[in-house]
């Protein structure tokens, strides 16, 4: 696959951006793209167990993204079958001599940002700016036109051992990857990679393997109380919303530890009734991360300890839930070597760090990255300066399309060994 068909790929992702598990058009790209290069793909259970899915979409979301999608040329089929069976996508290729079974991880999913619209950003003088609520803040609409530029290029079959490309929906929340690892993606992989776009860091500049990702656990915590009047009868209410604020308060003055960094955060509160009423149910959604996999658990344990407090100072009850997560985990010196040996044949990078800082983030390839590593393989993290002119999740976020190509070349030398 030539450059310009690369950054005509990104672009068709760019333009119709998705949700995680409402990647239906874009699953449907990608389908059609493996099946007129031959390359043997697989979907459904083998690629995602969707009853492992914590938080799954509402139907009325199927619903609307389901449309969308077809009114921007998904065929209705596929949107039905990826509406039951999840939108994860595994494209494998052999190659012709014995050799080591790679994977390698690229999400798919966009983030809730309205997409500038000024002419000055590069999406909006190209045509291609977002036409859905969603924008690829992220680079995954490159990610995605990366893994099917590798697809078509190793179609010769001319290098040793076995590809697996697992196109992963919803790394957004971080909720993707664990279904796909109960499906069994991981199983028999030998080396497992993901690779990232951006970073902050320019064009031609690649780290091998990222070393602070942070552990993160994302938690939704609903409050059942009693409703009551307000005036009438207030000592007669069970006040849910009360124990969440209190809960939410608590959740942000956790102590933080001196063994690692740590982060907490509430993101969402709903409560439902009036000014008259004393609320009967509350939900808030909350976030705990990590520089360790271990102050992590400690950090989870203290943040069910407020919540339940918090429950118990107002009489209420509280169910916790956890909807995605991803761990840390290190990359492995025997590969970085190979990553080095092929980055040293890519004439556009310019500059190589074999490891490095990608800003404290989090991403649930880590968890596949550890599966591997925990069976005895090896694994690491691969970021690809891009340029970008705006932060990650910003609306003003872009990238460099020429580091698309940079990676590209970068993961088919190291696959071809």
């Amino acid at each position: 696959m030539q450059p310009d068909q690369i950054i005509a790929l990104r672009r068709r992702f760019h333009a119709h951006a998705e949700p995680g598990f409402l990647e239906y058009r874009t699953a449907s790209v990608i389908l059609a793209e493996l099946a007129e290069r031959g390359v043997r793909a697989t979907t459904g259970a083998d690629a995602i167990d969707v009853g492992r899915i914590a938080l799954p979409p509402t139907q009325a979301e199927k619903d609307e993204w389901g449309r969308r999608a077809v009114e921007a040329g998904a065929a209705p089929d596929d949107v039905a079958y990826f509406q039951e069976h999840g939108t994860a996508v595994i494209a494998e290729l052999d190659g012709n001599r014995d050799g080591p079974t790679w994977g390698l991880r690229v999400d798919i999913d966009a983030l809730p940002v309205d997409e500038e619209t000024d002419a000055g950003h590069a999406p909006v003088a190209g045509g291609f700016r977002s036409t859905t609520p969603f924008m690829h803040a992220c680079g995954h609409d490159g990610h995605a036109a990366i893994g099917l530029a590798l697809a078509d290029r190793l179609r010769d079959r001319d290098f040793p051992g076995r590809v697996r490309i697992m196109f992963q929906p919803a790394e957004e929340g971080v909720r993707g990857a664990q279904p796909m690892i109960d499906a069994g993606v991981t199983r028999g992989v030998d080396r497992m990679l993901a690779v990232h776009l951006g970073g902050d860091l320019p064009t031609g500049t690649v780290v091998g393997g990222v070393t602070d990702a942070m552990a993160t656990t994302k938690w939704t915590a609903r409050f059942e109380g009693e409703a009551a009047h307000a005036a009438a009868a207030p000592e007669k209410g069970r006040h849910a919303l009360a124990a969440a604020a209190q809960a939410t308060l608590a959740i942000l003055g956790l102590t933080r530890f001196a063994a690692a960094d740590t982060r907490v955060n509430v993101g969402t509160f709903h409560a439902d009734g009036s000014a008259n009423i004393i609320p009967a149910l509350a939900t808030i959604t909350y976030e705990t991360r990590s520089t360790s996999n271990e102050v992590l658990e400690d950090l989870n344990r203290r943040a069910e300890a407020a919540v339940q407090g918090a429950a118990q100072m107002y009489g209420v009850t509280a169910a916790t839930k956890v909807y995605g997560r991803a761990a840390v985990s290190q990359p492995d010196e025997a590969l970085l070597t190979d990553v080095a040996r092929a980055a040293d044949g890519v004439p556009a990078i310019s500059t190589f760090t074999p490891k490095g800082a990608s800003g404290g983030g989090s991403d649930d390839a880590h968890l596949l990255i550890r599966d591997v590593q925990e069976a005895g393989g090896l694994g690491t993290y691969i970021f690809v300066g891009a340029a970008n002119p705006a932060p990650h999740h910003h609306r003003r976020f872009d990238i460099d399309e020429d580091a698309l190509v940079i990676a590209v070349d970068l993961l088919e030398r190291l696959f071809r060994g």
